[in-house]
């Protein structure tokens, strides 16, 4: 049995502080896709924060580009990129407008409207692994650039919104390493996860890629 979550939409101050206060409390919320076919709910089970221009692992560390000018935005809106030349992440801008910072939406339950992402995850064994990795999570939720700077704290009608949802109790939050991090920023424990559940994704440490010869 599903246990009931707070309707109520996250507001825009919930994230318009540090990204490592916010990312923890990200945990347990509802993130709602309304599509055409009909509406897609998961609870959040991990997730990374990534510190701007503070951060060697963040997209916005060498400064505004086109590609991340979303994350020097408003809080509160999604930042939505296309990687390795197939997939989608989405990220939640956070902080003062102007200063970026972001939180990756790394993995959650699909708790309502399991059989539309069965249709686009239709190479996912078990349902939980619907959503287990940022990847998965996008193309579970059919979200890509066309979602790009949503106001996720729009509420109930928007195409893609945030909701304070069923917060984990603090003893099972965990915090770790970034998936995928190197150089100065492979240490940072800034992947939070909550312990024990079935849809987080596996930890795998940054590998150095090999250039030709």
């Amino acid at each position: 049995m599903i246990e009931s979550s707070d309707r109520t939409p996250l507001p825009r101050a919930f994230f318009d502080r540090p990204v490592l206060e916010v990312a923890p409390e990200l945990l347990g919320c509802t993130l709602a896709r309304l599509t055409d076919d009909g509406p897609i709910e998961l609870r959040l089970t991990e997730v990374e924060a990534y510190a701007g221009e503070a951060d060697p692992g963040s997209h916005a560390f060498r400064g505004r580009t086109r590609r991340n000018e979303v994350m020097f935005g408003p809080p509160g809106h999604a930042y939505v990129y296309f990687t390795y030349g197939m997939w989608h992440c989405l990220n939640v801008v956070c902080g003062p407008e102007g200063r970026a910072s972001g939180i990756l939406l790394r993995a959650g339950e699909i708790r309502v409207g399991a059989d539309l992402a069965r249709k686009r995850r239709f190479s996912a064994r078990h349902d939980k692994d619907l959503a287990k990795g940022p990847a998965r999570l996008a193309t579970a939720l059919s979200v890509d650039r066309a979602l790009n700077g949503t106001d996720l704290c729009a509420g109930p009608g928007a195409p893609l919104s945030l909701f304070y949802g069923h917060p984990p109790n603090s003893d099972q939050v965990r915090t770790g390493p970034r998936t995928g991090v190197g150089g100065d920023g492979a240490h940072h424990p800034w992947r939070f996860w909550i312990d024990g559940d079935p849809t987080v994704s596996p930890y795998r440490a940054h590998t150095p890629r090999r250039r030709s010869t």
